[in-house]
């Protein structure tokens, strides 16, 4: 049997060992996020006409930022220490994690309407996102600053099981912690989350991270000298950018949908809609492990047309579980969206490796900030998918979606020749 090389970066690199565990506390109080706001709108809003587009629309928001903020902070990446930037961003999330929670989630609050509550919840959304738009490429930029070029691979992928890993812990706790303890505990766990990868960070060093340049030019000039990059050295990345808007965008929609289906149509709380959230992180957990231990048997390009073909599989059937075991919809529902997840995961793996491997250093965050850039896009068909979701119900929106993503798949893998031949 081959030796599996899981934890080689981990064990090797004690930079790269310091970023994981910060990205590891980092992604569980996204996760938290995620589940605890879509579930407190559910609460402020039940029995409005139109609660299920406000709860699809707070998931959606955080995104929103990526199309203003997004590339601009990947430009800031390439010009000032990232670990430090990341730092700052963090503590600033840390606060306004405990704020929110304190002033309105509490009890012991002000007394605010639920009407004024939501709009807060928008706008607390909204300034995470901001931040979000320029942390997560920072993270993944960080992976090639703190292990050598031979160990990115491993790197890369073992970075993923610090997302995928927490999608299985924090919607699992948080869900048990809504049921039992209220909304307030999450929002202060998810804001001592970050405060705990500020601690983490402080000893980090990064001694693959190239200088900045002495001479500095405009940030647009900057910004055009990256996307110059994408369009005219590397067209490959601008493909992967185009095709990742099918996972990223239209199928991604399921996970905001979840409270409404949890509620609706399992007719269970909050407690569940974690479990189901925490299994597509058990899904994505399987195929970073996957990729982690053995590496890309196959080449790249099929591997990624065939996670986002088999990823709207399964999210049609997720939708239709519910009549594949009438006595026990739960069960296939938590299968059919943990495999969904799986080829998500499979495919975002594959793509990152792709891009960042293709790209130098110095153009390493603007590339990162562009390649994440399609997630912004989430929050505008987001609107469309929350106003189907409330005329048509739940699950007719996700099997509409899941035939998106099937048709676009499908055409992209038979035209699509250049990303096949990608070894």
């Amino acid at each position: 049997m081959p030796r599996l090389h899981t934890f080689d970066s981990l064990i090797t690199y004690r930079n790269y060992r310091l970023l994981w565990t910060g990205n590891f506390f980092s992604n569980s109080a996204q996760w938290l996020q995620l589940l605890s706001i879509g579930w407190l709108v559910r609460d402020l809003t039940i029995g409005s006409s139109a609660s299920v587009l406000q709860v699809v629309i707070v998931g959606g928001l955080s995104t929103l930022p990526v199309l203003l903020v997004g590339p601009w902070g990947g430009v800031w990446g390439d010009r000032v220490d990232r670990r430090k930037l990341l730092m700052k961003i963090q503590t600033f999330m840390a606060v306004l994690a405990a704020l929110f929670a304190l002033l309105v989630v509490s009890d012991n609050g002000p007394a605010l309407s639920d009407q004024l509550r939501v709009g807060l919840a928008y706008s607390y959304v909204l300034a995470s996102g901001v931040c979000l738009a320029i942390a997560q490429p920072m993270r993944q930029a960080l992976i090639a600053n703190t292990v050598p070029p031979e160990g990115f691979g491993n790197a890369y992928a073992a970075n993923s099981l610090s997302i995928t890993g927490t999608r299985i812990f924090g919607p699992f706790v948080g869900g048990i912690l809504i049921a039992s303890l209220g909304f307030t505990a999450n929002f202060l766990v998810e804001a001592a989350l970050y405060a705990a990868t500020v601690l983490v960070y402080i000893p980090m060093k990064t001694p693959f991270q190239r200088e900045a340049p002495t001479r500095r030019r405009s940030p647009i000039s900057d910004f055009g000298e990256g996307l110059r990059f994408i369009r005219r050295e590397k067209r490959i990345i601008l493909t992967l950018i185009l095709l990742g808007l099918i996972p990223n965008v239209v199928l991604h929609q399921v996970w905001f949908l979840l409270p409404v289906f949890t509620a609706d149509v399992l007719s269970r709380e909050a407690d569940v809609g974690g479990f189901l959230l925490s299994a597509t992180g058990v899904g994505g957990f399987v195929s970073s492990v996957i990729i982690a231990s053995i590496g890309f048997t196959f080449k790249k390009g099929p591997v990624a047309l065939a996670a986002i073909l088999a990823s709207s599989i399964f999210v049609i059937l997720f939708a239709m579980s519910p009549w594949l075991v009438p006595t026990y919809p739960l069960l296939p529902a938590l299968i059919m969206i943990g495999l969904m997840s799986m080829a998500q995961s499979h495919y975002r793996t594959t793509a990152g490796t792709l891009i960042q491997l293709s790209t130098p250093d110095r153009f390493r965050s603007r590339v990162t900030s562009l390649a994440s850039y399609g997630q912004g896009f989430v929050f505008p068909f987001s609107i469309l998918v929350g106003i189907l979701a409330e005329f048509s119900g739940v699950v007719t929106a996700i099997i509409v979606l899941g035939l998106i993503g099937l048709v676009l798949s499908t055409f992209f893998t038979i035209r699509l020749g250049s990303v096949r031949q990608e070894p």
